[in-house]
């Protein structure tokens, strides 16, 4: 039986519960994140705040500047998580088959049972209904598909993808859009002259020397293939950020700017987990595709930016990782476990 997959991705999530808690906010652009006159980065937008081109990880003073008459409210990481609890109990409710992504979004396999695209209809229905929340949901074979598909018609749109239409549908779609190519892959690609994901389908090129291992994954979902399950774990065991550099570098301020906005970024994701990590993981990759890791294991679980970033700093030169130029480099979190202490995180 061929499978049938949803994503369910929530509509601005931590935005929009604000606006539902706050009737004053609704139609208004609100910001969620560390207030303007503060260091700090942007948590989350509503769609009305996206319009002045405010997105998340933004510092929050470039936020005040494009959106001037934005509604800064600080985060409330408990009642988020509360929230996801609720919209997942509802989504478990159609099956158990539901794998949990992150606070605002899901994939459920529903390969038998019944008519998907009713369900999906009937999923928003319960979601506006029972939470005054809006959500997106993409229907197709596989996860790379019902993915793209949630974020096809944002807000509150509902996206099928079938499959003897998924290599039409992909071929007018920037590069960009398949998941793992970012800013500086799809920069790389198009370099050599691939603009859309159509073009990526006809190449001949050897994408391994733009994109080294990553290059079978990347032919295979610019045909709509992928073949991974819907894992019923419900936990997450890692959490990463990778930065591909358009020129290798040692430039130490370079490197360390990065290794910054990398640890932003993991730990932004440890706090919406709601989590914690015992390891902490520095990854490099040289000019000829060499990669090596290194890692620590710690008593005491980590949860800052700042934290982060100084062992990543460690890693790096107690193991002498940075002895030429860099092509890629990342940090990694594992060993997840519940916080021992309530921190701010976005204040960094």
């Amino acid at each position: 039986m061929p499978r049938v997959i949803l994503h369910v991705d929530m509509d601005a999530f931590f935005a929009s519960i604000e606006q539902r808690d706050h009737p004053e906010f609704r139609g208004k652009p609100v910001i969620v994140g560390s207030p303007a006159d503060q260091r700090g980065v942007v948590c989350a937008a509503s769609y009305e705040a996206r319009k002045f081109k405010v997105r998340s990880a933004m510092p929050s003073r470039t936020a005040a500047k494009l959106c001037p008459h934005g509604i800064f409210v600080r985060p409330r990481m408990e009642i988020y998580r509360a929230e996801s609890v609720l919209i997942m109990e509802i989504l478990r409710s159609f099956t158990p088959l539901v794998e949990r992504m992150s606070v605002d979004e899901a994939y459920l396999d529903l390969s038998e049972m019944g008519d998907a695209v009713e369900l999906a209809r009937e999923i928003k229905r319960r979601i506006k209904d029972e939470r005054g929340l809006t959500s997106s949901i993409g229907v197709s074979s596989n996860k790379f598909l019902a993915k793209l598909g949630s974020g096809f018609q944002k807000p509150d749109g509902l996206t099928v993808i079938r499959d003897e239409e998924k290599v039409e549908f992909l071929k007018p779609l920037p590069v960009g859009s398949i998941n793992g190519v970012g800013p500086v892959t799809a920069q790389a690609l198009q370099a050599k002259g691939i603009q859309t994901i159509g073009e990526l389908q006809n190449t001949t090129l050897d994408l391994g020397t733009i994109v080294g291992s990553f290059a079978e994954t990347l032919k295979q979902r610019a045909l709509g293939i992928d073949d991974r399950p819907v894992d019923l774990s419900d936990e997450r065991k890692s959490i990463s950020a990778e930065t591909t550099f358009l020129n290798d570098t040692d430039h130490r301020p370079t490197l360390r700017a990065a290794l910054k906005e990398m640890a932003r970024d993991v730990a932004q994701t440890l706090d919406t987990e709601g989590v914690a990590a015992l390891t902490v993981q520095v990854k490099v990759r040289y000019s000829d595709f060499t990669t090596f890791t290194r890692q620590i294991r710690l008593q005491e679980p980590v949860t800052t930016a700042r934290e982060i970033y100084h062992l990543a700093c460690f890693l790096l030169a107690k193991n002498q990782l940075v002895k030429q130029p860099l092509r890629l480099l990342g940090i990694g979190l594992s060993t997840l476990v519940p916080p021992t202490r309530d921190q701010f995180l976005l204040s960094f």
